[in-house]
């Protein structure tokens, strides 16, 4: 019985795992489009690269969690614009240096959206999967 359990953890562990990797895929393919004119070409071949050996070794229930990656670069867009909207100035030793900012919270919003919307799915999606494994067929 407890090796059972233990199995059971391991196998809530690693499908978590599978979670968190695809969020990473899902970040470095938004950065990468955010990027396109930089190093975003990079990003975007990494992103697909990592997407196929997921596919091949992971669980597709976890795939949802590049949605749920795709939310954070808009954090980070609602972080560093986090004085906007906007001119916000900056001492310097020379004097101030000012920049304009966007308004953070559309970039929060929309970050927030799709990473709820991403880790709501994959638990429904993977209780849909535990509950099919327990019922007998």
């Amino acid at each position: 019985m407890q090796r059972k359990v233990e199995a059971v953890r391991n196998d809530d562990a690693s499908e978590w795992g599978w979670f968190l990797a695809w969020l990473a895929v899902g970040a470095c393919l938004a950065l990468g489009l955010a990027a396109l004119l930089t190093v975003g070409v990079v990003l975007i071949a990494l992103a697909a690269v990592v997407a196929v050996f997921l596919l091949r070794r992971g669980h597709t229930n976890a795939l949802v969690g590049s949605v749920a990656g795709v939310a954070l670069p808009f954090f980070y867009l609602a972080y560093t614009n986090r004085g906007g909207p906007g001119d916000v100035c900056h001492a310097t030793a020379g004097g101030s240096t000012c920049t304009e900012e966007y308004a953070p919270v559309p970039f929060l919003i929309v970050g927030v959206l799709l990473f709820v919307v991403g880790f709501l799915a994959f638990l429904v999606l993977d209780h849909r999967r535990k509950q099919g494994a327990g019922s007998p067929s």
